[in-house]
């Protein structure tokens, strides 16, 4: 490994571009207005424009508002069938006992977030014991025709 030492970092070639020096005399090519033009709002500081149409009604405010975000929605992270067969491959997960923290520790999803769902995309051939939140119907039936069984766990009604 190559040993750094600060004093020697260095930025890639032509990842830092020098700063354009506006308003510093017409030698620089952005004297005098500085590439703001003649008059108006935007030639002048404290502009703030985004979305205003000069008076008329914007077009965010013209438009129908449709549909509706659930506040408390659940969101799952989301594991194929072919991912889960990857890994089992790979010998990152042990087919006899898939939970949602043993997937979260091999790495096949980053987090649990409100639980892990099983997708049915791609195929499975080991015979894996899997208990998760969820599990699509063409998952469960995949699984279970490769001799294994999946366990979801079963929510109270609130």
């Amino acid at each position: 490994m190559t040993s750094y030492k600060l004093n020697e970092l260095r930025d890639n070639p032509g990842a830092a571009q020098k700063q354009k020096r506006k308003a510093r005399g017409p030698g620089s090519g952005m004297g005098k207005m500085a590439g703001r033009g003649i008059k108006g709002q935007k030639s002048r500081s404290g502009v703030a424009i985004n979305g205003y149409e000069g008076g008329q009604m914007p077009i965010y405010q013209r438009l129908p508002k449709r549909g509706f975000t659930k506040p408390n929605r659940k969101e799952f992270a989301v594991v194929n069938l072919s991912k889960l067969q990857e890994f089992i491959d790979n010998g990152k997960l042990d087919a006899a006992n898939i939970t949602e923290d043993a997937l979260v520790a091999s790495g096949v999803v980053r987090r649990k977030l409100d639980g892990v769902r099983l997708l049915g995309k791609g195929e499975l051939s080991a015979k894996a014991t899997i208990t998760v939140t969820g599990a699509s119907k063409g998952a469960v039936e995949a699984v279970e025709k490769a001799g294994g069984s999946v366990t979801l766990p079963t929510i109270a009604a609130e």
